[in-house]
């Protein structure tokens, strides 16, 4: 996969206008097909980044792959799950169905890295790859399979942090009442924001930058790469910020129909995009430092565990509500703790051991 400046960044550029979709094939017809989710289409670098990616499978693999683009990631998860395509490259909030163990990297605070008080997102992005590693390693069908399906590659797109029209919005305690956007598919969120006491207001990918711009709510969540082409500079006005403590690294996920690829085609898959982690996570740096930094807000030292702590709360509530997979979890504290075992939830059993 090359290295362009903004990969993987525009695609977030048409949010306030994708709502159709967009098609163009790579291969010959009655390949199977690959239905990507990129809000540009055929133009957007997600789409773009799966030229060389169908190359490479036809070189490694044999099969080769027919690429359809869509800039509604609704539209290509149904055509995925009534068979018109037989894999989809989307992000973990749709493909959670499909692969829940590997969705769990995106769980609330499931990359999380403290030191010192504060966020750590090298360590963060680190727990990404090491759980990419281990989607790789020689015996991890039991982690990358679910019936049917397989998860055949998993591509960081950064932190998701939360943005608020006011300063003021930095405890949980802060959070009640607040008007928060939600997506209508992320039963997560709307829990998270139940929880918090605020006010959820519907939203989806295609609106919630508008919504939010247009001040009809006082938090959004997005991930820097959005922050640009999405001016959310006008949501946040004079007296709001970017907290930098991230709910969550949100991943693409490439999801296959195991029966109609052959066998070995998903290790090779995954073993492609785990290649180039680093061009998606230099653009995800380059996203990130190009925001000015008065509008960043950091956490009160004291505030930051507290949010991790609600968090893990929230995530493990979750679980137990099986919205997220408890395996997952468990293999995300391992990783965590490798990266920062002095941590104090290292200590505990807690995401360990589960009731059931």
């Amino acid at each position: 996969m090359p290295k362009p400046p903004h990969a993987f960044a525009r695609p977030w550029m048409a949010a306030a206008l994708a709502a159709l979709v967009s098609q163009a094939c790579l291969a010959a017809p009655g390949a199977p097909r690959l239905c990507v989710f990129d809000l540009l289409g055929t133009s957007g670098d997600m789409y773009n980044a799966t030229k060389d990616y169908v190359l490479a499978m036809q070189a490694a693999t044999g099969v080769t792959l027919t690429a359809r683009a869509y800039t509604d990631e609704r539209v290509a998860a149904e055509d995925f799950r009534t068979g018109q395509c037989q894999a989809l490259l989307a992000t973990s909030f749709r493909t959670r169905a499909y692969s829940p163990i590997t969705a769990a990297t995106d769980a609330f605070g499931a990359t999380l890295i403290l030191r010192q008080g504060k966020v750590d997102m090298a360590a963060g992005h680190q727990v990404m790859r090491l759980a990419s590693q281990t989607f790789n390693a020689p015996g991890a069908a039991a982690l990358v399979v679910q019936g049917r399906y397989e998860m055949a590659g998993l591509i960081d797109v950064g932190a998701v942090y939360s943005l608020v029209n006011d300063r003021r919005i930095n405890s949980p305690e802060a959070l009640a009442g607040k008007r928060m956007l939600a997506f209508d598919h992320d039963k997560a969120q709307a829990y998270l924001i139940q929880k918090a006491g605020a006010q959820a207001v519907s939203a989806d990918v295609t609106n919630f930058a508008t919504k939010f711009n247009n001040g009809m709510a006082d938090m959004a969540a997005a991930p820097a790469v959005a922050f640009r082409p999405l001016e959310l500079h006008k949501g946040i006005g004079s007296k709001g910020a970017i907290s930098r403590f991230p709910f969550m690294i949100l991943s693409y996920q490439l999801i296959i129909e195991r029966a109609s690829l052959p066998a070995g085609f998903g290790d090779a898959s995954r073993r492609y995009w785990l290649a180039h982690f680093d061009d998606a996570l230099a653009v995800v740096r380059k996203a990130e430092s190009d925001i000015p930094a008065a509008l960043w807000m950091e956490l009160p030292p004291e505030q930051a565990p507290r949010y991790a702590e609600y968090m893990r709360e929230s995530r493990m509530e979750l679980a137990e509500q099986g919205l997220y997979d408890k395996q997952g979890l468990k293999l995300l504290k391992r990783i965590r703790c490798k990266v920062e075992p002095g941590d104090a939830e290292c200590a505990t059993s807690s995401e360990i051991n589960w009731k059931n």
